[in-house]
């Protein structure tokens, strides 16, 4: 059983450079508590993210960090030109030591791709063509690239840059429903969902129906906004302070420009986000009894903790995170353990 940070980087109580900081900090705090990752989304427009570059944030990670892994939840593809992010990813892979994980996807909000002046219709033929050309250019260093798509194209392009992990870093995919699974399943990429236990366990076993290779399970986490502190009370006072300003952080865009987001669903009311299972709030023994549950129904073997969002201040996110690393993790130590899964070839 292995444990990461998630985070949106949404907008905060303090400034844009605290937010940051914040941020690097619970990166630095979370890799001596021994979570392995730390994952953030890519948002445009939106206070939903202070960090619409994730490969600018993680440059400054790889060095405030020495083993904890990253990687964002997703790069929006449809956003780059796939020479270009190809680039970037081999850099980031370099500059961390091959510590990259690499979370792709089409983005969720039509308004931020039309933001970039894209058709929403479009996003999921430019995320697979765009996929195929990024992995098409992490595997031909020294070589020359040709390809010739609806979208993209490459004539005799040089490729000077590789990743440390080759073919390519390890594949993460946002998912809220099964039906990609099969492809998913058979090029191993490690799967995230905001889902509940029980839809989330359709997911994990039809994950694990499919999946026929060799080697370690791929991860496949469930994402829980995470409140931990001395009792229940303090940290419900928290958790509800805090994700009111996020709830207003994740609807900013639709109530600016209509609509309602249409996949990972989230309550105003975070006693509602609560009941549902998809959140964790408590004493430590508390959080422990909600997780225990919580994987045993989901057939997970990774959980993802969101220790800052909303109205979250910095003092109340490393704190909880310390109590949940010191006091909640050790709970489940003799889970069977996912290692990290092999880079698999997908394209």
């Amino acid at each position: 059983m292995q444990f990461g940070l998630f985070d949106h980087m949404d907008r905060g109580p303090a400034s844009l450079a605290e937010d940051y900081e914040h941020r690097l900090c619970l990166a630095e705090a979370g890799e001596a508590l021994g979570f392995t990752r730390f994952h953030t989304t890519e948002h445009h427009g939106t206070p939903l993210s202070v960090a619409p570059s994730p490969s600018l944030f993680f440059a400054a990670m790889a060095q405030r960090t020495r083993r904890m892994r990253f990687g964002p939840l997703v790069y929006t593809l449809p956003l780059y030109h796939p020479l270009r992010l190809a680039e970037e990813i081999a850099m980031l892979d370099q500059m961390s030591g091959g510590r990259l994980e690499l979370g792709v996807g089409r983005g969720v909000s039509p308004h931020e791709l039309r933001f970039h002046g894209l058709d929403p219709a479009e996003s999921q033929a430019r995320y697979e063509e765009a996929l195929r050309l990024i992995l098409l250019v992490l595997r031909s260093a020294g070589q020359e690239v040709s390809f010739t798509g609806r979208y993209y194209s490459a004539d005799a392009v040089p490729i000077i840059l590789a990743p440390v992990q080759l073919p390519h870093p390890p594949l993460w995919y946002g998912i809220a429903k099964p039906e990609a699974l099969p492809w998913l399943a058979q090029h191993g990429v490690n799967l995230v969902s905001s889902n509940a236990a029980a839809a989330m366990r359709m997911i994990t076993d039809g994950y694990r129906k499919i999946w026929a290779a060799d080697g370690p399970m791929p991860l496949l986490g469930i994402n829980r906004h995470t409140v931990v502190a001395d009792s229940d009370a303090q940290a419900l006072v928290i958790g509800r302070r805090a994700y009111a300003a996020w709830h207003r952080n994740f609807t900013f865009v639709w109530r600016q420009k209509g609509g309602a987001p249409h996949t990972m669903m989230f309550p105003e009311d975070f006693d509602a986000l609560l009941a549902q299972g998809k959140a964790l709030c408590g004493s430590p023994a508390t959080v422990r009894a909600q997780l225990g549950a919580q994987l045993r129904e989901s057939g997970c073997n990774y959980m993802l903790a969101r220790f800052a969002f909303g109205g979250m201040r910095q003092e109340e996110s490393l704190a909880a995170q310390h109590l949940f690393g010191r006091e909640v993790m050790g709970e489940f130590a003799n889970l069977p353990a996912a290692a990290v899964p092999m880079p698999a070839m997908a394209g």
